[in-house]
């Protein structure tokens, strides 16, 4: 993918060997880069010692910098496979070959021989050898859903039994579970798809997939992602008890929380949520980046629809107020939803989405920068309802604006009463209990009145 790239050198007659060298070092490495390559040349050249080179190795400026290029000359997948960890981590891998860490989520590195056989993977290391079980899944709360793999680590670098290989790759590869909370667009985008964007985009597409719990639907759905993050097919570790051999990778998935990046972090690379969103952008082929870029007579605004649970009991009516105020609308049931690369094309075409609280809100990532999301907000489900749909809105660059519902417009209020704790505390409602109340039976007839007001001040949004 090109990049337009500028820089500034500016360098005294004395000095003028070494700004040639740093500048070609610079040149060099923003190959490797996907997104803000430098942020600063200072600062990414310091990044480069203190990844790859300990301070007592080698001294002078043009011999460290020689050092770099070596490096990433040499083994540019143990330079990539590096830039996953740092301090104590990073000093463990150098000198052993292997390391776990474990912050949200549990990741083990190795830049020696992996060998899959099943779920159980052989890394030859400097470490005394041991086996370790770990779920490579990011969330803690899904591990009852997934397959442990067996880590035999350590030994020393002779134990590589290269025979057992029935296939040989000569890229890393990266491991992780689709399973989990599978199934539901939220937590796949959040668990998923985020953290192996985190984890394997700077590889530049030289990695391979290892899935555990594979699953021909989910691979088929997010087939995009996958072939732009990889440049080869998902491997199934299972299938026809094939032994593979990679040269060296990553178990499980960085994970920095929900919907989170990680800007502000240098590992790997400093990622926001624009440049994910770039990413699926690219990914799908959406073709705008801006709502300012779709012409069209009316804003388009899309009406998520729902079945069984968190309902809009006044449908029609909520679609006729909304082509009243001055919108287009679309309005998509689940069965819509089922093919994402077609549904994601639709949402960006979209200058305003409203839903309630529920997986389809997730759909706000294909939005173009600038829409608006109207998030319908239900008794006893505040909590969620912001941090998992609203608050990344801002670091989307979409606009977000909350219905609360009142008290008569739960269908809860006509079974319970004004006075019932279902009603008047959520929170003293035990856990088992909650979720079959307000996420289970929870329904909403909208006042068609109050919510004209937010459907305003969307329009205004979408105007300006």
């Amino acid at each position: 993918m090109g990049k337009k790239l500028q820089v500034e050198v500016v360098f005294g007659a004395t000095n003028y060997s070494i700004a040639f060298l740093l500048l070609l070092v610079w040149l060099f490495a923003a190959a490797f880069f996907y997104v803000n390559p430098l942020g600063s040349c200072n600062h990414q050249l310091t990044y480069w010692r203190n990844s790859l080179i300990s301070s007592s190795s080698i001294k002078g400026d043009i011999a460290e910098e020689n050092q770099v290029i070596e490096v990433i000359k040499q083994d540019p997948f143990k330079f990539h496979l590096r830039r996953l960890v740092r301090d104590e981590d990073r000093i463990e891998l150098e000198n052993t070959g292997f390391s776990c860490h474990s912050q949200i989520s549990e990741v083990c590195i190795s830049d020696r021989v992996f060998i899959i056989d099943n779920h159980t993977i052989h890394i030859p290391s400097s470490h005394p050898q041991f086996t370790k079980f770990m779920k490579p899944y990011t969330e803690k709360h899904a591990h009852h859903q997934v397959s442990s793999v067996q880590i035999v680590a350590g030994g020393g670098d002779n134990q590589s039994n290269s025979s057992a290989c029935h296939i040989t790759h000569d890229v890393p590869v990266v491991v992780f579970s689709g399973r989990g909370f599978s199934g539901n667009l939220y937590h796949e985008i959040s668990e998923i798809i985020i953290p192996l964007f985190i984890t394997s985009l700077h590889f530049r597409s030289q990695v391979k997939f290892v899935i555990i719990d594979y699953n021909p639907r989910w691979v088929k759905k997010y087939t995009r992602v996958l072939n732009r993050l990889s440049g080869y097919e998902p491997i199934n570790p299972a299938e026809n008890g094939t032994v593979h051999c990679f040269p060296g990778g990553v178990i499980g998935l960085k994970y920095n929380g929900i919907f989170a990046l990680n800007s502000t972090d240098d590992i790997p690379g400093r990622y926001s949520m624009a440049n994910f969103r770039k990413f699926l952008r690219e990914s799908y082929s959406l073709k705008y980046e801006n709502v300012f870029q779709i012409k069209r007579e009316r804003p388009v605004l899309l009406l998520i629809s729902r079945k069984n649970s968190r309902m809009f009991l006044n449908e029609r009516e909520m679609a006729a107020l909304m082509e009243e105020v001055g919108f287009e609308v679309v309005l998509v049931r689940p069965s819509g939803m089922s093919d994402l690369t077609k549904f994601a094309r639709v949402v960006n075409t979209c200058s305003v989405m409203v839903g309630v609280h529920g997986a389809g809100l997730t759909n706000e990532v294909f939005l173009p920068s600038g829409a608006v999301v109207v998030q319908v907000v239900l008794l006893g489900l505040e909590w969620p309802s912001t941090h998992y749909y609203g608050d990344p809105t801002s670091d989307m660059g979409l606009n977000y604006l909350e219905y609360k519902i009142e008290p008569e417009e739960r269908n809860l209020f006509k079974k319970y009463g004004r006075d019932h704790p279902v009603i008047k505390d959520p929170e003293s409602i035990g856990y088992n209990s909650f979720r079959s109340v307000y996420v289970d039976r929870q329904n909403v007839r909208v006042n068609l009145t109050r919510f004209r007001e937010t459907l305003v001040h969307a329009m205004e949004l979408v105007d300006l």
